[in-house]
């Protein structure tokens, strides 16, 4: 019976997923923002706190969920709230979400669903093992490289029972270049606004960005492979 009602809710847990995902495919829009700029900002301006408040639990909603708009979201953090404040917003926001999505198919799997991932062979055996035992390393380096699906990292995560502290401090930590990066287009955003223009997110997949960002996932990685020497010596 609790297995039937842990399948339940995280079927109910998919079922908003692609609700939400259909529903708001369209809403969060950089022309939203244009749109509504002048409501937003005195919102903001005027009800700081509240606005932080209600702006963290939408982007944990949309981060937990994986909903469209977590980029764009990511871009209003700047756009709203400037770029210290929003950084910390946004990556307080996607860490919560992050979270609650990892608790969640954690709880759902149960421990029979991980006691099966224990005695499987192969390709997926060798990928569950060395992420248990290099759960710094590996999370970090998924999430340094926006490679993997955001939502992908937190369901292997939770799947594969890291540890929570672990999984929380990669999190945090690992979104923050890309947080600086997609909160100062949005600080930059008024200016773009008032020429008329549209931003250049193609600075997203520069080489300039993601060269540092691979080196540090590289960096990451060093001390994964100076473990596994030394177990093999």
């Amino acid at each position: 019976m609790a297995i039937s009602k842990r399948i339940i809710v995280l079927m109910f847990i998919a079922g908003l997923a692609v609700t939400g995902g259909y529903a708001l495919n369209d809403v969060f829009s950089i022309d939203m923002l244009r749109l509504h700029r002048a409501e937003l900002l005195s919102i903001t301006q005027s009800h700081k706190v509240l606005a932080a408040l209600l702006f963290v639990s939408l982007y944990s909603v949309i981060a937990g969920l994986s909903l469209p708009g977590a980029a764009i979201a990511s871009i209003a953090g700047g756009f709203l709230f400037g770029l210290m404040l929003g950084t910390i917003l946004n990556i307080t926001a996607a860490t919560l979400g992050a979270t609650a999505l990892y608790l969640a198919v954690q709880w759902g799997v149960g421990e029979s669903f991980v006691r099966r991932l224990d005695v499987l062979e192969g390709r997926s055996d060798k990928i569950v093992s060395r992420l248990r035992k290099n759960e710094v390393s590996v999370l970090l380096s998924l999430r340094l490289v926006p490679v993997v699906p955001f939502f992908a990292v937190n369901l292997l995560a939770a799947i594969s029972r890291v540890g929570f502290r672990n999984f929380v401090l990669t999190t945090s930590v690992g979104i923050l270049p890309g947080a600086i990066v997609f909160t100062s287009i949005g600080v930059g955003l008024g200016s773009v606004f008032d020429q008329g223009a549209e931003p250049d997110l193609s600075v997203l997949w520069s080489p300039q960005l993601l060269f540092p960002l691979l080196g540090l996932a590289a960096l990451s990685l060093v001390p994964m492979f100076w473990k596994n020497k030394a177990e093999t010596e």
